[in-house]
């Protein structure tokens, strides 16, 4: 199956990203990004997913068939720096990862590669289609 590049996150989804983000916090919250023609549009909550104030943990094994090209998570500090544990899950699943921190605001976010180096992810103003 062929992927495009993504090209950028919709302005919606990060405001979405951000408030649930801000909801869940002191504990952190976590998610699979997914992207429709090249713009993330979605983000995928997976069942059992386990959230305290120093980690969340996804079930993986319940990630749906659909694709996914990265991950979001939460830190409740305002630190948007990866943990090493942030990496070794970044290098299992796609390649744009998003940490929101406190205070969940449009700038306090910070997209990063599999790798863990930064990546520009332009937010982009998207019109959904109705189902």
């Amino acid at each position: 199956m062929f992927h495009q590049k993504t090209r950028g996150i919709a302005r919606d989804t990060l405001h979405f990203l951000l408030e649930v983000s801000k909801s869940s916090h002191p504990n952190e919250f976590a998610g699979l990004l997914r992207a429709e023609e090249g713009v993330i549009t979605d983000i995928i909550v997976l069942p059992g997913t386990v959230a305290s104030s120093s980690s969340a943990v996804m079930q993986l094994h319940m990630m749906p068939l659909s694709h996914c090209v990265g991950s979001v998570h939460s830190h409740p500090s305002a630190d948007m720096h990866p943990s090493e544990e942030d990496l070794m899950m970044f290098g299992r699943n796609g390649d744009y990862h998003i940490i929101a921190a406190y205070p969940y605001h449009e700038n306090s976010w910070t997209c990063y590669d599999a790798s863990g180096r930064v990546r520009n992810l332009p937010v982009l103003d998207v019109e959904f289609k109705e189902d």
